[in-house]
């Protein structure tokens, strides 16, 4: 099997099975995990950066002030992120949180649509007017947003917007993301520690650990992603990402027994129908390309 594949799909299963590593951490307040997160992951980055000998590379950037605060706003984004997926598991909403990346593709459409100025394919229309269907009637059945699928689509679906358009490679722009929200982390984090209720080094071996080791759980994955992306094509990454939703999505009903109802079923499958309508199009489109260029090669 293709190399590519195979860092894809370490990926994304890594991602799948966040919420038992996180589940773990129960006695932990989301807040507190999404900074030890962050602190940890920027000593394991950083190290990185040295090891690979970018580290005067890695600094020029911190004098361009338009690069930091392109980042800053990224980094944002990105603790906004976890922060609301870690709440989501801990609150037992995995089958919330598997809903917002099942819907982030299509929210990453229609962001490319309002600021980059793409233009959908006609047929592209229906999958994205379908899942908002299916967004909709699922707070009109609950009678209220469902914010943590909605809050993870908008803030993951913006911070690869603005990636889009950063200048920085995937290792270097995520040090600078974790950088920039080191110095608040470890502040808070020490803050709390001289409250007297901080976990690390107080909810026992375990959880230290655990917490300890948010750096290279959160970092190995995005690892393996970008080495997929740099081997396989973007239809296959395309294909691949709807591995982590599915396992949260199985860890939520199978394992931690949250409730799914008629009417959630309901609503799942009608943003399940529009996301194979949105990756057959796109695998249709893809492969009338590729066939035109090898005519234009044979030509």
């Amino acid at each position: 099997m293709n190399k590519g594949i195979l860092y894809g799909v370490g990926a994304y299963l890594m991602w799948g099975f966040f919420p038992i590593y996180f589940k773990a951490l129960h006695q932990v307040p989301a807040l507190e995990i999404m900074f030890h997160r962050v602190v940890w992951s920027f000593i394991f980055l950083i190290l990185m950066v040295v090891l690979k000998r970018d580290w005067f590379s890695f600094r020029s950037n911190l004098s361009d002030r338009k690069i930091l605060l392109t980042y800053a706003v990224v980094a944002i984004l990105l603790s906004m992120n976890w922060l609301i997926y870690i709440y989501g598991v801990k609150a037992g909403q995995v089958v919330e949180t598997s809903l917002g990346y099942f819907i982030t593709p299509l929210a990453s459409v229609a962001l490319g649509i309002i600021f980059l100025r793409e233009r959908l394919r006609p047929l592209q229309w229906l999958p994205v007017s379908l899942a908002a269907a299916g967004v909709l009637y699922l707070t009109w059945q609950f009678g209220a947003l469902p914010w943590i699928a909605l809050g993870l689509a908008f803030t993951f679906s913006m911070y690869g917007l603005l990636k889009k358009i950063a200048p920085l490679g995937s290792l270097q722009s995520l040090t600078l993301e974790t950088a920039i929200l080191f110095v608040p982390g470890i502040l808070y984090l020490f803050w709390i520690d001289g409250q007297g209720s901080g976990a690390f080094g107080h909810a026992g071996p375990g959880a230290s650990i655990l917490l300890a080791m948010a750096g290279v759980i959160t970092a190995l994955p995005l690892l393996l992603f970008g080495s997929a992306a740099r081997r396989i094509p973007l239809t296959m990454i395309g294909l691949l990402q709807y591995i982590a939703p599915t396992v949260q999505f199985s860890l939520g009903v199978l394992l931690y027994h949250e409730p799914f109802s008629t009417t959630r079923l309901v609503g799942f499958s009608i943003i399940w129908v529009a996301l194979v309508i949105f990756w057959v199009e796109n695998w249709w489109q893809a492969t009338k390309a590729s066939r035109a260029r090898s005519a234009l090669d044979t030509a």
